[in-house]
């Protein structure tokens, strides 16, 4: 399954006055769950931050964790404005979250899709692309050009 098949057009967002980490995982809830689990999926998200922030350096987070809500993963993409603490070991306020909810037995694809966003976000220009973006129209343009949305 490739990266790009987890996030949708209508789970990327610009999220002005997220306030908290707490709250930037509850809109990334809200935007994979999509009205079914929202509170399943953003307990996951808040239990693996609970084990260590998924924050990656250069304003970076991936917020991630397991969910039987849905028979496929799915991802939400969200750009902060202010930017939020998420105890990056860096200690770089983080503006770009690109969260996960991942079914049970999927284990490999999961640490491939790991993998692949810390090297997509290791890239100083395609972060600064995404800081750049206008709005989540120009967010979704530049996910897809990079093949990370469909």
């Amino acid at each position: 399954m490739a990266l790009a098949s987890l996030l949708a057009v209508d789970r990327i967002a610009c999220l002005d006055d997220a306030g908290d980490r707490d709250e930037v995982l509850e809109a990334a809830a809200r935007l994979i769950a999509a009205g079914t689990d929202v509170d399943g999926v953003a307990a996951s998200l808040r239990q693996r931050e609970r084990m260590g922030s998924t924050a990656i350096g250069d304003g970076v987070a991936i917020p991630h964790g397991r969910s039987a809500a849905f028979p496929q993963a799915r991802a939400a993409f969200l750009r902060l404005r202010p930017a939020v603490a998420f105890g990056a070991a860096d200690g770089t306020p983080v503006d770009l979250v690109f969260a996960m909810a991942v079914p049970e037995g999927m284990q490999q694809e999961y640490l491939q899709w790991l993998s692949e966003l810390a090297e997509r976000f290791a890239d100083p220009a395609f972060r600064d692309t995404l800081r750049g973006a206008v709005d989540a129209r120009a967010l979704h343009a530049a996910l897809r050009d990079a093949g990370m949305a469909p």
